[in-house]
């Protein structure tokens, strides 16, 4: 399908601009949009619109439209392309995509933006058949150089070969007549049982670049002539400046500027560190605006509070009329906020000229960044260029793109390219969170089984301000995810949602996003429901099961793999999580010891993974440890907790993670499939919070209600 805004004379004539280029004209989400193999150069009218190029030497690049951030989504995405383009996949070289929605727009999202567990599971169609289109493409050029029929035609990593000759041609050398073959419409892919690549563990590209240091980080971006800033926001959300003692600042050496903002307070020097410790020697006096009074305790009021408002109804199969009465079981849980604390701290390189902005960055959204950049500087978005670079951990903090615009602002102020960094302290204590969230639950149990279940989330909607089209105005799927869908089949359910904006603070995504307050109120529910019923929670579970066979598949696996029912020894317990969530089937087994003081080590956690065809198969396992990692800290450890409108934590001393001596044994087992992937970057954290708990419930009689666990209600006095 051609794009009314580029003929195929176009990208024909665009081809004979680069020796040996092949374009190739694909749809996207129904856009048509223009993929170009070939050694054509930059300027070339096709090249900003391609994703791959086959240069001469037979080396493609992709031009990756996802943003890598350690989820290994280079190596998963060039494995798409390399497979049905029959590369090696060492011969893919990667070049980040520009700001472009029309071009790059995440499937899912239909915006630049990564995140949600969406990359593989969006571009899993997108890739391959630029891959196959290319191939086909290939075959044609060679056949057609052969006089012989495509059909007795094949290709080997780089080649294509003629069966009955033996004949070869290398894909640069075919590059050029390729371009001249029709688009197919539909081009053959690969069946799964001549993959090369995909579901073969394969090395990830950009460890090399890693090991050696050149890769570049956006905290690594240094142009010619660059300042640095370090800044001092707000202390309470609508704070403001009143007075700003500089001259301590300002009498240390290698200081340049003090920009004193509304909202904000910014030091320019020569260094980064020069920058920090004449930030610190200021005197700030701010003005805490309405939240001054603002606690924690208040955020659980409000929270409990708007559980009583009317709610917006997710799905209903009639279970209201069946939780009137006696006999009902109830119980209600709460996660706290929490921020992202990434290990590269936040950052943002800016230089402002007139009528154009340059902004170096690692930003999970491109376009988005664009924009912000735009309106903060005055300027229309082409007039903004956005040099993405790798992110040091995103965690859907860099979804955010506060930084960008604060950096902006600072940047009108500077005469040259300033880099605004972020302390770890300034970022716990002044970036958006993840909302505080509650969930009530209700259940009827009628001769053991389930007859009517229902689940209300209160907590706030971030599709709302992140993504606008994608919010009706009365369900926000996020929050409703894993609620409304879950691996079971309640004769009767209803699920609805209180939409609850928590005063005070800004809210974001968080990795796990919605599912993280519904998985785990979920199946922390599911426990009490089966011990109430007297029933084995692995049992109950099971009977729960219909439609969603896989989830018994992993289920199973991690019961066995975890020994499920071997004898533990007193304040030991195991505990199950399962989940449908992302399109993916994951089931956890964790295993704890609680001592007589009540605090909790977790041993072992088993995990069963059905992400329909994986991918990597290592990229796979480090994505779930490295999540079941993020949600154990989080689960044990992480809250943000406020106190005149202020945070009180500040860093990795009172902002814990799980440290090294406190790791529990990790298994995951992955389940073999030929569906198409689900998502895999956010269920592991997801899993983690319902499987310690109900091993805490199993080894104590106790089930907690709110993360992160407390240990003063765990003490051997109150096991029963």
């Amino acid at each position: 399908m051609a794009d009314p805004a580029l003929s195929r004379r176009q990208v024909l004539r665009g081809a004979s601009l680069g020796a040996g280029a092949l374009v190739l004209g694909l749809t996207v989400r129904g856009v048509s949009v223009v993929a170009a193999t070939g050694a054509a150069p930059a300027s070339a009218a096709f090249a900003p619109d391609a994703f791959i190029r086959l240069a001469g030497d037979g080396n493609v690049t992709l031009v990756m439209p996802q943003t890598e951030m350690g989820q290994g989504i280079y190596t998963a995405l060039a494995m798409l392309i390399a497979e049905e383009l029959d590369v090696a996949l060492e011969a893919v070289k990667l070049e980040e995509a520009p700001a472009d929605d029309a071009l790059y727009g995440n499937p899912i999202f239909k915006v630049q933006a990564t995140g949600g567990s969406t990359s593989v599971r969006g571009y899993w169609p997108v890739m391959r058949k630029a891959g196959a289109s290319a191939r086909a493409m290939l075959i044609a050029a060679a056949a057609r150089q052969w006089h012989v029929p495509a059909a007795e035609c094949r290709t080997e990593p780089g080649e294509v070969v003629h069966q009955p000759s033996g004949r070869r041609l290398a894909y640069g050398a075919l590059a050029a007549q390729a371009a001249r073959e029709p688009v197919p419409a539909d081009p053959p892919l690969k069946s799964p049982e001549t993959f090369r690549l995909i579901g073969h563990s394969q090395r990830r590209l950009d460890t090399a670049h890693k090991v050696d240091g050149s890769l570049r980080y956006g905290i690594d971006a240094m142009p010619e002539g660059v300042r640095f800033a370090s800044l001092a926001c707000a202390p309470v959300v609508g704070g403001k400046v009143v007075r700003v003692d500089d001259r301590p600042a300002k009498a240390l050496p290698g200081v340049q500027q003090v920009i004193v903002l509304d909202d904000m307070v910014a030091v320019v020097a020569e260094t980064s560190w020069a920058a920090m410790c004449a930030l610190a020697a200021m005197d700030i006096t701010w003005n805490d605006g309405p939240n001054a009074a603002l606690g924690t305790a208040d955020l659980w009021a409000d929270l409990e509070k708007a559980s009583q408002a009317e709610a917006h109804v997710a799905l209903d199969t009639g279970a209201a009329a069946k939780l009137a009465g006696d006999g009902v079981i109830e119980a209600h849980y709460a996660l706290p906020l929490l921020a992202h604390a990434p290990m590269e701290p936040m950052n943002c390189t800016v230089h402002l000229t007139s009528g154009k902005c340059e902004v170096w960055v690692g930003t999970q959204v491109m376009t988005m960044t664009q924009r912000a950049a735009a309106q903060e500087a005055g300027l229309s978005p082409d007039q903004v260029t956005v040099h993405n670079h790798l992110i040091g951990g995103g965690f859907g903090r860099r979804l955010e793109v506060d930084g960008v615009r604060k950096a902006v602002r600072i940047a009108k102020h500077v005469d040259g390219p300033v880099k605004v960094v972020w302390s770890r302290e300034e970022d716990v204590a002044r970036a958006p969170y993840r909302s505080v969230y509650g969930a009530w639950l209700k259940a009827r149990i009628a001769n053991g089984k389930v007859e009517a279940w229902s689940h209300r989330v209160v907590g706030p909607s971030v599709v709302a301000r992140w993504l606008p089209p994608a919010y009706d105005g009365k369900i926000d799927s996020d929050a409703v995810d894993g609620a409304a869908e879950t691996p079971y089949d309640m004769p009767a359910l209803l699920v609805d949602w209180v939409r609850h904006e928590p005063r005070g603070v800004y809210t974001a995504f968080w990795r796990g996003v919605g599912p993280n307050m519904n998985v785990f109120a979920t199946e922390s529910f599911v426990d009490r429901v089966a011990r109430e019923a007297r029933q084995d929670p692995l049992a109950f579970r099971r009977s729960l099961i219909g439609k969603h066979q896989p989830a018994r598949a992993v289920l199973d696996l991690a019961a066995e793999k975890a020994g499920w029912g071997t004898p533990l020894p007193a304040g030991a317990g195991r505990g199950i999580n399962l989940q449908y969530v992302f399109g993916t089937y994951l089931c956890t087994v964790a295993e704890v010891v609680v001592a007589e003081d009540g605090t909790v080590a977790v041993k072992r956690l088993t995990t069963a993974v059905d992400c329909g065809t994986p991918v990597n198969p290592d990229g796979i396992v480090s994505q779930i440890q490295g999540g079941m990692v993020f949600g154990l800290s989080a689960a044990l450890y992480g809250q943000i907790t406020l106190a005149n409108g202020r945070t009180q934590e500040s860093n990795f001393h009172d902002y814990r993670v799980v440290r090294i001596d406190e790791m529990p044994q990790i298994e995951v087992h992955i389940v073999p499939s030929a569906e198409a992937p689900g998502g895999i970057g956010e269920p592991g954290t997801v899993t983690v919070q319902g499987a310690l708990n109900n091993a805490i419930y199993a080894a104590t009689g106790i089930q907690l209600s709110r993360m992160p666990v407390d240990p003063s209600l765990l003490s051997k006095s109150a096991w029963r």
